[in-house]
């Protein structure tokens, strides 16, 4: 394996990482990690019993009792996956992690949440990406399947998880609802739990009250997430008025179950991983289809990600795990949840805005984004002034550009409209504008983050305008001794072209561990996503904000994840025996490059994107249903990729309890059957990949079509697939060379494309002509 090169721009977070280890007492809380249980999915109380009593004389052997194991374990997962968390001092730790038994043993660390309400983390109608015609016919499909949440919970009383018209809840279900006190499930919202004893282990809340035992959302992301993933049908959903509509998930009739491990923000993060591993292993034994986890950490190696192997034993047992990509773009290098056993989600936006102009007293009209249900009086202008200006004489430039708290004179700002360099939380700015007496914000961005806009929801009139913008209202300012300003109300506005655009905070390939699997896979509506919302918090997050919503507008991969999970749902029952790599491939290479103008989809800053930020494309439903071929995996296939990847057997054992199973030594990284071609650095070489079609629609030629990447020659043998019937399988290969005397360096792509005429089976092509 290659040494782990982490992209500087995300070594702040690594310091991060780091910090949380060196400041932590000696005693903390691990997961020891056993691998999986012999007793199967479907374990007896007896066995489950059993199997915790196993961890206690483990446990027992190093600490001298029994009775001291039981005092220190706080988790036993004793159905399906193996192990158990317990705070220990880190010898005894060490002392446990050279068990014979032990696999590993992992700290037990803080994941945080994709979601973001900022452009500076360092985008269809609100219906969840679900498709529109008449080929599914949603108000009765997908009640059979099974949508879980690994998530902040959900707020149960929302319209979105209604059951009126649901029958039975599925015989197959073995869930329960434990969300705590008055909380109900019912015949939408068929399960909830919550998992809470990693967190207290580490973050030790005082007072610990009853708000840490239930399943209700406190912060709204889960709610959010879990309806855009399996929402049911609301008219009349809006934020404030705005993106007025019919609210649906992805999969609006699926049946969907809240898994709570995330709880209030703390130092070390809010997601533990004690407390995610027992939510996978509720979810995997309660009888999920689907997974959706919008949360998620630093780049790690597959054996060192927790997250990776519990999706493992997920995926193994039929559940797909679709995961958001993460919010660190666009910083090369940055996508996490990679597995590639996992979907990995990109964000791009939608064809709609949320749209205010900021009017100039020269009569100049520039467009920006808000979400702000406060207006001015109309055709009234008042005084404009920046923030630099409006300082206290003490006050750093720096903090009275950013309208950083007590930076601004209320004699100065009083009854002004005041222009804000848009750099931390802009909900926060605009209170320290409106606190000071302002009657209005503008925010601008600096120059680093471009045009890219992303609305708030504003406690006063307000306006998000570009870079290119703001140099015009300071072009403006300085051109007159009067400045004056206005902004109009904002309104709805759809049919934008080009959309999608990718957002600027979704993270970018390629991964880090392993370049030679394209990630991320696909990128869904993650940008002003309108979905259900808990009442038990405002929707900016602000303790200052006393206003209450049903729907809230977030961004963030954690909102383009569940648009997968849903559409996932969707293809999950149409055909419930495919595999979660048919589903992906289903997803993948029916998806679209170019934006709703018929141009490649571009970034916030006009510029050409690739596959590093979108993996095979925006993702189109309809298609997806009818792929006509797919590239499937089994359980060995992924066993035998980390073989190749460098795995020897002890770090085999974290994945694959099958002593019979022996690693395929002619079996290459570029031969897992991936619906995308990777190569890492092509020299001189000639680059051989290996692939196999399933065919899934009827009887048909397919011909291959390919756009090869530029200085790269690619030809594929055999270049024509006849399938005369469904399930038949064909294998073919791609042949990649680089072209003599090319001048091409870095990144290059090209796509293959399977046709039957009816059929467009598209894989995108990554080459690296460049040594990582």
């Amino acid at each position: 394996m290659e040494a782990f090169n982490l992209p500087p721009l995300l070594l702040p977070f690594f310091l991060f990482a780091l910090l949380q280890t060196s400041t932590i007492a000696a005693k903390k809380s691990y997961i020891v990690y056993l691998g999986s249980h012999s007793h199967g999915l479907n374990p007896s109380a007896l066995d489950q019993q059993l199997a915790t009593q196993t961890h206690y004389n483990l446990l027992g052997s190093v600490l001298g009792s029994n009775e001291a194991a039981k005092e220190a374990i706080f988790y036993s997962y004793n159905r399906n996956i193996n192990g158990f968390a317990a705070v220990l001092d880190q010898d005894v730790a060490e002392d446990v992690a050279k068990h014979p038994d032990v696999i590993s043993v992992y700290e037990n660390k803080g994941l945080k949440l994709h979601t973001t309400r900022s452009w500076n983390f360092l985008g269809v109608e609100n219906d969840g990406g679900v498709p529109s015609n008449s080929l599914w016919n949603l108000s009765n499909f997908g009640e059979s399947t099974i949508i879980g949440n690994i998530d902040s919970g959900v707020w149960p009383e929302s319209k979105s998880f209604s059951d009126e018209g649901y029958g039975p809840i599925p015989k197959r279900w073995k869930g329960n609802c434990e969300g705590g006190s008055n909380f109900g499930c019912n015949r939408k919202l068929i399960g909830a739990r919550y998992f809470n004893k990693g967190y207290i282990s580490v973050v030790k809340p005082k007072p610990l009250n009853s708000s840490y035992e239930t399943t209700r959302d406190d912060d709204g992301h889960g709610t959010h997430t879990l309806s855009t993933a399996g929402g049911n049908f609301v008219d009349g959903a809006s934020f404030f008025g705005n993106g007025n509509g019919t609210a649906k998930g992805g999969s609006p009739k699926a049946r969907v179950a809240a898994y709570k491990v995330c709880w209030p923000p703390a130092l070390y993060g809010s997601c533990f991983m004690a407390d995610i591993v027992a939510g996978f292993e509720a979810a995997i034994s309660d009888g999920v289809d689907v997974l959706s986890v919008s949360l998620g950490a630093l780049p790690l190696e597959y054996s060192d990600d927790l997250m990776a192997v519990v999706s493992f034993h997920a995926v193994k047992n039929g559940i797909t795990v679709v995961c958001s990509g993460g919010n660190f773009g666009p910083i090369e290098k940055s996508v996490t949840n990679f597995a590639p056993w996992m979907i990995t989600v990109a964000a791009s936006t939608i064809d709609r805005l949320f749209t205010t102009y900021v009017v100039l007293g020269n009569k100049m009209r520039l467009k920006g984004e808000s979400l702000s249900n406060q207006i001015l009086l109309a055709n009234k202008f008042y005084p404009l002034i920046r923030s630099l200006d409006a300082k206290f004489n003490n006050t750093p430039p720096n903090d009275a550009q950013t309208c950083a708290k007590g930076s601004l004179d209320p004699k100065k700002v009083k009854g002004k409209i005041v222009v804000c360099v848009n750099l931390g939380d802009p909900v926060e700015m605009s209170h320290v504008v409106a606190q000071a007496g302002a009657v209005g914000i503008i925010l601008v961005n600096y120059e680093d983050i471009g045009d890219g806009l992303l609305p708030a929801a504003h406690l006063l009139p307000a306006a998000h305008i570009s870079y290119t913008d703001r140099k015009s209202i300071e072009q403006y300012i300085q051109s007159t001794k009067s400045p004056m300003a206005s902004i109009t109300p904002v309104k709805t506005e759809l049919g934008i072209k080009p959309a999608p655009i990718m957002a600027s905070f979704s993270s970018r390939g390629p991964s880090v561990i392993e370049p030679l699997i394209l990630k991320p896979d696909i990128t869904a509506p993650g940008v002003n996503i309108l979905a259900a919302f808990s009442n038990e918090v405002s929707p900016t997050g602000s303790p200052f904000d006393k206003r209450r919503v049903q729907y809230n507008v977030l961004s963030g991969t954690s909102m383009s994840c569940p648009h997968i999970s849903g559409i996932v749902g969707l293809l999950k029952t149409l055909y419930p025996k495919w595999s979660s790599a048919a589903l992906r491939s289903a997803i993948m290479t029916t998806a679209e490059t170019k934006a709703n103008d018929l141009n490649p989809i571009l970034n916030s800053e006009k510029q050409k994107v690739n596959p590093l930020a979108y993996g095979a494309g925006h993702v189109q439903p309809n298609k997806a249903a009818d792929p006509g071929l797919v590239y499937d995996l089994s359980t060995q296939d992924y066993l035998n990729f980390l073989c190749a990847h460098g795995y020897n057997k002890t770090l085999m054992k974290l994945f694959t309890n099958d002593t019979s199973f022996v690693c395929l030594n002619s079996f290459k990284i570029t031969d897992l059957n991936y619906p995308s071609i990777s190569i890492n650095y092509l020299k001189s070489e000639v680059v051989e990949v290996k692939r196999r079609v399933t065919n899934v629609g009827s009887p048909g030629t397919y011909v291959a079509q390919i756009e090869a990447p530029p200085g790269v020659s690619v030809s594929v043998d055999p270049s024509t697939l006849k399938f005369t019937k469904t399930g038949e399988e064909k294998d073919f290969k791609v042949v990649l060379k680089k072209v003599s005397n090319n001048q091409m360096d870095g990144y290059v792509f090209g796509k293959l494309v399977w046709s039957d005429g009816k059929h467009s089976v598209s894989s995108p092509i990554f080459v690296s002509l460049t040594k990582q």
